[in-house]
């Protein structure tokens, strides 16, 4: 049996490259620390507590999978990086690693300021278990991938951050790693240093190579990974297909933006469809900067309920809401109705330069005191830039009412 937090096992599964259970660490919270000499010898107590980072996590990765973990600031998923990476010892639970491990967790990490770039990329080599003959036939690809060539020999203390992500993402991808761990570190780097990033990790995923991707741009793990599982607070909020687990991920986002969607409703109003309309009445899951865009709602009630409110809100593939606004905002007043109404934001024009948008809709009263139905993430659309120019800044939104 292996160790916690141990490189290899012989005991994992076949078929798996990494496999922890009921894993858990726990670290000390220090409420006040002496500040000075003095105080280190005047004041004998601390006021301290614990917290548990992580509690309670399983993790099964398959061998040649690429697994995504996502979660809020602070949900414990660079610690659990860590440990798989056997950098952190858990204080519960169990991991087993299958093959040689390169990551690259945070930023410098590994690095030692007073040494050079050259000397580091030997010394972090030599930690990943390369001798100085297999260091020595991957120097050059590592320099050249770095794009350090002119710095290489210069103090690390030096190089700016895009530098240290440079120097060690190359050495982590040509140490011939079985499993690959990345860090959000990534997004330290430059546009063009990113898609380099990315082709790598897509040639990894050719090669059969496991990867391990810790980010917050949830669209990324949708689109490279087999798996994810979403952390909150310590524990596992979600795991699945990436798709589940990404929309669980921007359901909770935005509940903490847009309160609304922090319960399902009371469904005495419903919403029975999400349509997005381009102004010459084609599908809207494609436009251009500029372009007038209409979110079609189409609500449906079993009885009548007094004057109800539309709320639409738009976020992008990093969470970030970039519009919202409901019909009560707008001076519209929908009357209480049986059967089915259409109501229709339009938004002229479209300013979004480029990108993927989704679209989150709420039914709700007036004032915001009671939810009827909210649809989360229903719809999307892709903002396609073919050099036309985006239009004013800012949305003018109107709504109109249409009883079916």
């Amino acid at each position: 049996m292996s160790h916690p937090g141990s490189p290899s096992s012989p005991t994992i599964r076949p078929g798996y490259a990494i496999e922890a259970a009921g894993i858990g660490k726990r670290f000390r919270r220090f409420r006040e620390r002496p500040t000075s000499i003095k105080q280190r010898f005047t004041k004998f107590r601390t006021t301290s507590e614990e917290f548990w980072a992580l509690r309670e996590v399983d993790l099964a990765v398959k061998e040649g999978a690429t697994f995504g973990l996502i979660g809020p600031n602070g949900s414990g998923k660079s610690t659990l990086l860590k440990i798989v990476g056997g950098i952190l010892r858990p204080n519960e639970g169990r991991v087993r690693t299958r093959g040689r491990i390169a990551a690259l967790l945070e930023l410098g990490a590994g690095f030692h300021p007073e040494l050079t770039g050259r000397e580091n990329v030997y010394l972090n080599a030599s930690i990943l278990g390369l001798s100085r003959r297999d260091t020595d036939a991957v120097f050059d690809d590592i320099v050249a991938f770095a794009e350090l060539e002119d710095f290489i020999d210069n103090q690390v203390k030096f190089y700016s951050s895009g530098m240290f992500v440079r120097l060690g993402f190359a050495v982590a991808v040509h140490v011939d790693p079985a499993v690959l761990l990345v860090d959000e570190v990534l997004a330290v780097g430059d546009e063009a240093f990113q898609r380099k990033c990315l082709d790598r990790v897509r040639q990894f995923q050719r090669e059969g190579r496991t990867i391990v991707f810790v980010t917050h741009v949830a669209d990324l793990v949708r689109q490279i990974c087999d798996e994810a599982i979403m952390l909150d607070h310590g524990r596992v909020h979600a795991s699945g297909a990436p798709e589940q687990v990404v929309r669980e991920f921007r359901r909770q986002n935005l509940a903490h933006i847009m309160p609304l969607v922090r319960e399902e409703g009371s469904r005495e109003l419903e919403i029975a469809s999400i349509e997005l309309i381009r102004s010459d009445g084609s599908s809207g899951e494609t436009v251009e900067p500029g372009e007038e865009l209409v979110i079609q709602v189409e609500l449906r009630a079993q009885s009548p309920v007094d004057d109800p409110s539309v709320g639409i809100a738009l976020h992008d593939h990093e969470n970030r809401t970039v519009f919202g606004t409901n019909s009560a905002i707008l001076g519209m007043r929908i009357e209480a109705f049986e059967g089915k109404r259409r109501v229709r934001f339009h938004l002229r024009p479209v300013p979004m330069v480029r990108g993927r948008f989704w679209v989150t809709a709420a039914v709700h009263s007036r004032d915001e005191s009671q939810v009827y139905h909210v649809q989360e993430q229903a719809a999307s659309f892709e903002v396609i830039n073919r050099g036309r120019d985006p239009g004013e800044v800012f949305i003018p939104t109107t709504v109109d009412v249409e009883e079916l």
